[in-house]
């Protein structure tokens, strides 16, 4: 069963059940390149998190896999700080309030 809670994104930002997907997992993982200041290593965790749970179509493992499962965040956070770290850009950074307004913005249009 989903629950009306709000899960926090990793740009500050939240989704309410009716916009998620199975198992609790918010359809989209948020952009992180680019943002000043740069994105935390919590938030590369947190977007690592929803990729691996998308994935597996899984919220959380079983303890059979539970390993795997943070295993499998590790190397795909590592991989994500990686290539934040080599990707080059001659935009402007973007704001995470900014962003955050457009997003509410855009959600508010669909209603």
């Amino acid at each position: 069963m989903v629950s009306d809670s709000f899960i926090l994104r990793p740009t500050g930002l939240t989704c309410t059940a009716s916009r998620r997907y199975d198992e609790g997992m918010c359809r989209s993982i948020q952009t992180l390149h680019n943002f000043e200041p740069p994105a935390t290593s919590e938030e590369v965790r947190a977007a690592a998190t929803q990729y691996v749970r998308k994935l597996s179509g899984s919220r959380s493992p079983s303890r059979a896999n539970a390993d795997v499962f943070e295993q499998a965040i590790a190397e795909v956070a590592a991989a994500t700080e990686r290539m934040l770290g080599r990707l080059v850009t001659t935009a402007a950074p973007r704001n995470r309030e900014v962003e955050a307004a457009k997003a509410k913005e855009r959600a508010a249009l669909r209603r």
